[in-house]
């Protein structure tokens, strides 16, 4: 009898800690999130109209008229990206998804990039960081939400694809 209250004990004081440390994870996130947003583009989204390297015209404005679009700066030669880009690649199926590779290269090696690692999403490239400027992106990888040509949300960092499904979600 004592030793499965010793049990039930254990385990109860193991999940309000690890609830705890969830809880300052969270917390930490998202002043880390705050701190790096300080810079980044917000209220209505700068003009985005561009040609993909799958040559398709994008305008981010009229995409985000009806549904919010995923707007997701990158590198090829990001690590944290090659975690978030799986999770951009899922959400590409439900929600609109409009990509800039940042200082990655020509068009034809973004394209076997994406051939590659077998991605979808559509893709503009921005060899110089012109983009990147205009948007104040200064951490890839760094996903901003656009509705009806505002910005709603952003994020900076690793990102979980349950984070960007809510993001869209309530957008």
């Amino acid at each position: 009898m004592l030793v499965s209250k010793k049990i039930k004990k254990s385990w109860g004081s193991r999940v309000k800690s690890l609830f705890s440390y969830l809880i300052i994870f969270v917390i930490i996130g998202w002043g880390i999130d705050m701190w790096r947003s300080q810079s980044l583009a917000s209220g209505m989204a700068p003009t985005l109209s561009e040609i993909s390297v799958q040559g398709e015209l994008i305008d981010l404005h009229q995409m985000s008229q009806d549904k919010p679009v995923l707007v997701y700066f990158w590198a090829t030669w990001c690590s944290v990206c090659r975690a978030v880009s799986p999770s951009v690649e899922m959400v590409d199926g439900y929600y609109q998804v409009l990509s800039v590779a940042l200082n990655s290269g020509t068009d034809q090696r973004i394209q076997q990039y994406l051939k590659h690692k077998e991605y979808d999403f559509s893709v503009i490239n921005d060899p110089k960081g012109m983009i990147g400027r205009e948007w104040g992106i200064a951490v890839t990888p760094t996903l901003f939400v656009i509705h009806q040509g505002e910005i709603t949300s952003v994020t900076t960092g690793f990102t979980s694809p349950f984070g960007i499904w809510l993001r869209l979600f309530f957008s």
